[in-house]
């Protein structure tokens, strides 16, 4: 480089080396820039895939030894959820005709009442105005049968004519017949018609639970036009209501034997008949009502939730495990199956129904064979601690 600064004159050689100078210095801080850069730069983002929590991995796998799933042939089964509700054709409005002020009830919401059984007792002005017709009514006709007696003497005597005699005879009929007609109209509000008074007992017409109350101590009763006071049902039958959805409805018909059993109480099934499906199907939901009849052994109550099961004339291959092997959790029903090594997956099955020797069925998710642990809450309760 010397040798070329040598072929310049002095004062070039000395602006030569000035630019030289100025260059050195330019790259020099380009470089101390981009280090700069890249010491402020973030660290490069690290990508972590998130652990699947359906796979457990164990240091003891034969800790949970395996068991195969069996075959099993069954019926076909419609698994069902619905509500109980009383059977309408056996619960009965409890009516007052006379309308007034209540003044007592010996009765309440839920109570078992026997036939005849008072109710509640109603203090009516219809009822005072019926016996005070009654009692006028049994005046005139003692007033008319006297006279006709009367007239009857006079005329064998020849006193009176056979007309007066004929007057007096159909006086007499005429009172008697207001007699009976004001004895049938307390009859029909409910006054003993030997003891007539203005308070009217309401009585029980049929043996049954009180379903429904809608009166209150001094309420008012508007006789016919208002709200039954009771209402009394017979709860020895009642009715399960399921929605069956329209794509199972060729799967249900009138007749069909039913197994219920109640939320409250899954270990007791009740045997049941489907009696009605109704016509009308629900646009939202797509699914249409079906009724079905049982005998209460006397732990079921209006309102209750039951499952119900329904039984069809094919039968279907299904896979059967012992109980311990199915988890139950969120709801759900799971099994573990082997996923090589020591590792074991969680898969979710259909659980169906339990049956006598300890087992229950799986309607979907495993095939006949496949290898499950034989006690999943034993390999889940290792996992959580």
């Amino acid at each position: 480089m010397w040798s070329v600064l040598s072929h310049f004159a002095p004062r070039s050689r000395t602006a030569f080396r000035f630019l030289l100078f100025a260059s050195c210095l330019w790259l020099t801080g380009c470089k101390d820039h981009q280090a700069d850069i890249q010491a402020e730069a973030p660290p490069p983002v690290s990508i972590e895939h998130e652990q699947d929590v359906s796979v457990v991995e164990v240091d003891d796998p034969e800790k949970f030894p395996l068991i195969a799933a069996k075959a099993y042939l069954s019926t076909s089964q419609l698994i069902l959820t619905g509500t109980i509700s009383p059977d309408v054709s056996r619960s009965v409005p409890v009516i007052s005709i006379a309308s007034g002020r209540v003044v007592e009830i010996d009765a309440r919401l839920g109570d078992m009442v026997k036939k005849g059984q008072l109710l509640l007792r109603v203090e009516s002005a219809d009822t005072s105005a019926a016996v005070s017709d009654h009692r006028k009514a049994v005046a005139d006709e003692q007033l008319a049968r006297i006279q006709q007696e009367r007239a009857k003497l006079l005329y064998d005597k020849g006193a009176i004519s056979l007309n007066d005699l004929e007057v007096a005879e159909g006086t007499e009929a005429k009172a008697n017949a207001d007699v009976r007609n004001t004895a049938e109209r307390l009859r029909v509000l409910g006054v003993d018609i030997d003891r007539p008074a203005a308070v009217v007992d309401v009585r029980a017409p049929v043996s049954g639970v009180i379903t429904d109350q809608q009166v209150t101590n001094s309420a008012g009763v508007a006789g016919l036009g208002s709200p039954n006071p009771f209402t009394i049902s017979d709860l020895s039958y009642v009715w399960v209501v399921c929605d069956v959805y329209e794509n199972d409805l060729h799967r249900v018909r009138v007749g069909q034997t039913a197994e219920v059993r109640l939320n409250a109480y899954p270990s007791e099934a009740v045997g049941g008949r489907i009696s009605n499906i109704l016509p009308i199907l629900d646009p939202t939901m797509r699914t249409a009502k079906v009724r079905i009849e049982v005998r209460n052994p006397g732990t079921m109550r209006v309102g209750m939730f039951v499952s119900v099961t329904l039984y069809g004339d094919k039968k279907e291959m299904h896979v059967v495990l012992p109980s311990p092997a199915i988890l139950h959790l969120h709801d759900r029903d799971w099994v573990y199956i082997p996923d090589g090594g020591k590792r074991f997956r969680r898969i979710q099955v259909t659980a169906g129904v339990s049956l006598s020797n300890g087992t229950q069925e799986i309607a979907a998710g495993l095939e006949p064979g496949q290898p499950v642990v034989s006690n999943a809450l034993a390999l889940q309760s290792t996992v959580e601690r």
